[in-house]
């Protein structure tokens, strides 16, 4: 039979210990108590009265590693469930970032839309001072026809970047809460491992 390695003494430690609530002390006491058992010279009752004693500590021994057990496996699951949730965060950010370029071209057209309106403006107000001639008028019907189109497209545009800006507002406050939910899962986490260390060296 091979030599144990340090980690499977602990880990068999920590099965034993449960929770923290002394199994291990629990199984010291019981094999005191049978090795005094199978030495005891006292009367069939008392013999009885501390075999079913022994039964129920060993019980409760068995009760405890399997709530270990039943613990670590929700850990486990745990733990997947937070790997999941990175990962859900990290295509989160990357198509924030996706959004915000895009956000960054629609201001930019959005600002040539503006530029070309005030030059549509100002070309307007150049051909009001010609003589009113039919085909000034129909330039004039066609320069606000555009006139509108470019302002409802730039509405749009607008509300289309408001719309952005809040959901990206949504989307860091709800990585936000995920990252201070799993800090202060390991915090306590580590403060449950530190307990458990504490009581284990008592």
């Amino acid at each position: 039979m091979g030599a144990v390695t340090d980690d499977e003494v602990i880990r068999k430690r920590l099965l034993i210990d449960g929770d923290g609530a002394g199994d291990d002390r629990r199984i010291n006491v019981l094999l005191k108590s049978f090795i005094k058992w199978c030495h005891a010279t006292g009367s069939p009752e008392e013999g009885f009265t501390q075999h079913q004693r022994m039964l129920g500590t060993l019980a409760q021994c068995e009760f405890s590693m399997g709530k270990t057990l039943l613990v670590y496996d929700m850990n486990l699951r745990e733990m997947e469930n937070y790997e999941k949730i990175y990962t859900d965060i990290e295509e989160n950010i990357t198509s924030a970032h996706d959004k915000i370029s895009e956000c960054k071209k629609e201001i930019q057209r959005a600002k040539r839309i503006r530029k070309n309106r005030q030059e549509y403006d100002a070309l307007a107000k150049v051909i009001q001072q010609h003589p009113d001639r039919h085909e000034t008028l129909k330039q004039l019907e066609a320069l606000d026809k555009e006139l509108q189109q470019l302002s409802h497209i730039k509405e749009n545009v607008e509300d289309k970047l408001e719309l952005r800006k809040k959901q990206f507002h949504v989307l860091l406050t709800t990585i936000q809460e995920l990252q201070q939910t799993l800090e202060n899962d390991e915090k306590s986490e580590n403060d449950d491992n530190q307990e458990s260390s504490m009581e284990n060296g008592e």
